[in-house]
């Protein structure tokens, strides 16, 4: 596999770091962010999940060996409940605001730049690897405008065997492609194979990777024995429309307000509110065809349609689909 093409030296220069960004779908950029501040959250994500029991208590807290015994996913209620600890920390949300990323951002954007307050933290289990996310694009999830981006940020280095990040280069100037329900984050898969666009390199901590909500992209499983944990924080340009999810938490049903508890830093609360935004309501086609085909599969016995199902049960708005969503979950279960 390619490597990703290293736009480090061109950081400083926002007209060339558009252009490479039009032109592939991504920008790598080296040690952007300094270490001290992603080791201090992961040492305080780290301490969330070894309380858990997602990772061991009997080895030293900072190697992140993980508790197999613990394994649980996104949106399972037994990872909700511990994610929600994980993001109510301040430190955690003040990532986003990072001078470094969002002055390279609005020295292309030639505007203000708005982090999406619907920040995401994962953490992935190791060894586990039906649920490495599958290749899929970041607009149908956040809508809003297509030109929103995503600055996917490791909390340490991520050498080969931890696994990390790819993204099929190019691929996001080809519109929504095909796709079907998978296991992993998000329970939906890109058909399309995209054989010879996909490039991908180590991380080492600090380093950060752009890309646009079109771009296809897909986790590399993680063959260690340590959780992988990373950040997906999101960007757009105030004047662009935003859909109404990507200013509420990703870990519902948790409230501002309980998250908010305790932080000494009031310029991170509401920071949005300021803004005159525009309020563009989700297209559901997406979700409901994903649906669909998740319920077909489902009834024909199979199991790739879990995820898809899982998510239609914590998130779906009518009762009738979480139902027949949970019934047909609880025939896997029971086999």
């Amino acid at each position: 596999m390619k490597p990703f093409k290293d736009s480090t030296d061109i950081a400083g220069d926002g007209s060339l770091l558009r252009q490479r960004l039009h032109e592939d779908g991504y920008l790598f950029i080296r040690g952007l962010l300094p270490g001290e501040i992603l080791e201090s959250l992961r040492t305080a994500f780290l301490g969330i999940a070894r309380e858990a029991g997602w990772a061991r208590t009997d080895t030293p807290p900072e190697e992140g060996i993980a508790d197999l015994n613990g394994f649980c996913v996104e949106p399972e209620p037994a990872y909700m409940d511990v994610y929600a600890d994980m993001y109510s920390l301040e430190a955690f949300h003040a990532l986003q605001h990072h001078p470094n990323i969002v002055e390279l951002l609005e020295s292309m954007a030639g505007e203000p730049i708005l982090p999406h307050s619907r920040i995401i933290a994962r953490t992935i289990f190791p060894q586990r690897e039906a649920y490495t996310t599958p290749a899929h694009q970041d607009f149908i999830p956040i809508q809003g405008t297509a030109e929103t981006y995503t600055a996917w940020i490791p909390l340490s280095d991520l050498p080969p065997g931890m696994g990390g990040l790819q993204v099929a280069a190019g691929s996001h100037r080809k519109g929504v492609y095909d796709f079907k329900p998978a296991m992993g984050a998000g329970g939906i898969e890109i058909t399309d194979p995209l054989e010879g666009a996909w490039v991908n390199s180590p991380f080492a901590q600090g380093d950060v990777l752009f890309f646009h909500s079109m771009l296809v992209h897909k986790g590399l499983p993680n063959r260690s024995d340590r959780l992988r944990m990373s950040i997906d924080a999101r960007y757009q340009r105030t004047s662009d429309p935003i859909a109404p999810g990507s200013i509420l938490p990703h870990s519902q049903p948790n409230t501002w307000e309980n998250i908010y508890r305790g932080w000494k830093d009031e310029s991170l609360k509401y920071y949005w509110e300021k803004y005159e935004l525009e309020i563009r309501e989700y297209d559901n086609k997406y979700h409901d065809m994903r649906d669909r085909m998740a319920f077909d599969m489902a009834e024909a016995g199979d199991e790739t349609a879990v995820s898809a199902l899982q998510r239609i049960i914590a998130r779906h708005n009518d009762p009738a689909m979480r139902e027949r969503a949970a019934e047909l979950l609880a025939r896997f279960e029971a086999n």
